[in-house]
């Protein structure tokens, strides 16, 4: 499997488990509990994976990256909540430097 699409799968993993952290209400509901504690478990594997062929800053990096614009994004179309300008500009440069990585660093697999 491609690392790319394992770092995808981690990432969707860490936000599946960061939004259930949202619904858990503070882990006082069991169901999203659970689903916090066992997206999270999958998503940390899936991340040692990734680490066997890219450099831990860059996986790091974008693990991170993609995480907060995706829980964002979420954050703003299911639990309302508001992004201003300055939140925007700072999502956006998270993508520049994504972007930056993906297109011209060396040491991120291409």
């Amino acid at each position: 499997m491609p690392v790319y699409l394992i770092l995808a799968l981690a990432v969707l993993a860490e936000t599946i488990g960061t939004t259930a952290l949202q619904a858990s209400q503070q882990f006082t509901r069991f169901g999203p509990s659970v689903l916090v504690v066992v997206a999270y478990a999958i998503s940390f594997y899936l991340l040692s994976i990734t680490l066997r062929s890219m450099p831990v800053g860059i996986v790091y990096a974008l693990w991170s990256g993609l995480g907060i614009i995706l829980i964002a994004g979420i954050g703003w179309v299911v639990f309302g909540q508001r992004l201003d300008l300055p939140a925007l500009l700072g999502l956006a440069m998270i993508i520049g430097g994504i972007a930056v990585i993906h297109l011209f660093s060396a040491t991120a697999p291409h």
